[in-house]
């Protein structure tokens, strides 16, 4: 534990599952900030300012610092920063991601932008999309917070923002570059903003295909945790393997 400086937790089904935390991974976040290291929270979730997650998690009893939160929002406005500075943005997104591209000084517009940036967006209308399509159709960039197909609700799987970035897809002929896990953006801004070495972060993750992926494609140490929504069977069939693969995180401190 003591080699890693980042310390980077996808939240939903490996830190809390909806409304609730999950203990062992609570115990593991205070064993890290008794030894001073603070740790990083990486998320798909597009909709949720990082003000707005880190209240959820001070409800869960856990402490977070709130430029310690990477959301895929964050990553896609931090993205275009760096690729389309000035650019003007057309958003189908919720708050988070609104927050996201104003706070890296983007100016938001309904018609002719210059790119297009796609987080899920539960009041999205058959006229946002229309008009996102021909702006991408006209020329304007495409950028994806993320490529979840669906993501979990009290009442079952609900479709996530992937299922309209693919709708777009189809409408548009064109791919749009996606930020989120499993794609490194996140794991690669986190390095930027603390100067770390690949050798000194971690991924932790219940889910393979976004968490883990993420961490073996930017070249860093992972550890999968059983009870999400990948399981051990599943992940020992996988052609690449996580450092380590735990039942619980309390594995982990043993």
């Amino acid at each position: 534990m003591d080699k890693y400086k980042a310390v980077c937790f996808d939240l939903d089904g490996t830190v809390y599952r909806g409304k609730e935390a999950i203990p062992e991974a609570v115990e593991l976040i205070d064993a890290l900030g008794s030894r001073g290291t603070a740790p990083y929270f990486v998320t798909n979730n597009s909709s949720m300012t990082a003000g707005q997650l880190q209240a959820k998690l001070a409800s869960l009893g856990i402490q977070a610092e709130e430029d310690h939160i990477m959301t895929s929002a964050i990553a896609a406005a931090a993205y275009c920063k760096e690729h389309f500075d000035g650019a003007s943005v057309m958003m189908i997104g919720e708050e988070g991601l609104r927050a996201a591209l104003v706070e890296q000084g983007f100016s938001l517009t309904d018609r002719n932008p210059d790119i297009v940036v796609m987080g899920i967006d539960r009041g999205a209308t058959y006229d946002k999309l229309a008009e996102a399509c021909l702006a991408i159709r006209a020329g304007a960039g495409f950028v994806a917070t993320n490529g979840d197909k669906a993501f979990p609700t009290e009442r079952g799987l609900v479709p996530g923002n992937g299922s309209f970035v693919k709708l777009m897809e189809y409408a548009t002929d064109v791919v749009p570059v996606i930020v989120g896990k499993p794609e490194p953006h996140m794991l690669h801004f986190i390095q930027q903003q603390g100067g770390y070495q690949k050798d000194e972060m971690v991924m932790i993750g219940d889910n393979y295909e976004t968490d883990i992926e993420a961490g073996l494609r930017f070249g860093i140490d992972t550890i999968h945790v059983e009870g999400g929504v990948t399981s051990r069977e599943t992940v020992m069939k996988a052609a690449k393997q996580p450092t380590h693969l735990f039942a619980t995180l309390t594995d982990w401190s043993r």
